[in-house]
């Protein structure tokens, strides 16, 4: 078994990457600095080809339990390499999805529902580090419980596995005070939220003029 340091100077995937940079090395080289050395009977650069080869078919639905049926690698290096994997992924979500961070944004985000003549109901449905992953209409019309079921908020969510949901609706009469149905829907959703362990953020309501957030308000 070979580590990266015992292979010749030229083969060497760090020496290389100092010396031309990261575009210069092949894929198999970058999984080579990750992993840093072989496993017995299988040196740095063959298990790295071999990790290659294996992504090329399995990444888009790669995980742990996959992983590890490469012969040789263990779960210290499985878990080095699923872990890297799902940093990168991270960050590019980052660049490639909007991030919710204020009911300021749920608002920039529904601004072509402002002038709508009729109330439309959605929900937006985010990742564990608040990544917009989809907006949804619920219903149209006037607000009420039992248009606004639980089970069509939250069943994207489920589906999707996403971390938390804002839902938000506008008021085509302009005004920016919830109604008692508005707080019923609300409170619903709140207690159906708890039960599946999907966070409920906000309720939003917005008009062409600004909004009214329940979280900034205090309600929730």
């Amino acid at each position: 078994m070979r580590t990266i340091n015992q292979l010749q100077t030229i083969d060497k995937p760090r020496e290389r990457l100092f010396k031309y940079g990261l575009t210069a090395l092949k894929n198999y080289e970058l999984i080579a600095i990750l992993l840093g050395s072989g496993v017995k009977g299988k040196d740095i650069i063959k298990l790295s080809r071999e990790i290659e080869n294996f992504f090329e078919s399995n990444f888009e639905n790669l995980n742990l339990e996959k992983l590890l049926r490469i012969h040789g690698l263990g779960r210290a290096k499985a878990s080095q390499l699923i872990s890297a994997i799902e940093l990168s992924k991270r960050y590019l979500i980052d660049t490639q999805h909007y991030k919710i961070n204020s009911a300021y944004d749920v608002y920039e985000e529904l601004s072509s529902y402002k002038n709508k003549q009729q109330e439309y109901f959605l929900a937006l449905y985010l990742d564990g580090a608040n990544h917009l992953l989809e907006t949804k209409i619920i219903t149209i019309g006037i607000l009420n419980q039992s248009l606004v079921h639980p089970r069509e908020v939250f069943s994207y969510a489920i589906e999707k596995r996403c971390a938390s949901i804002i839902v938000a609706h506008n008021h085509p009469s302009g005004i920016l005070i919830p109604s008692e149905e508005d707080i019923k829907v609300t409170k619903r959703l709140k207690e159906s939220a708890k039960i599946l362990g999907i966070e409920l953020l906000d309720h939003v309501i917005f008009t062409k003029e600004g909004f009214y957030s329940f979280q900034e308000k205090g309600v929730f």
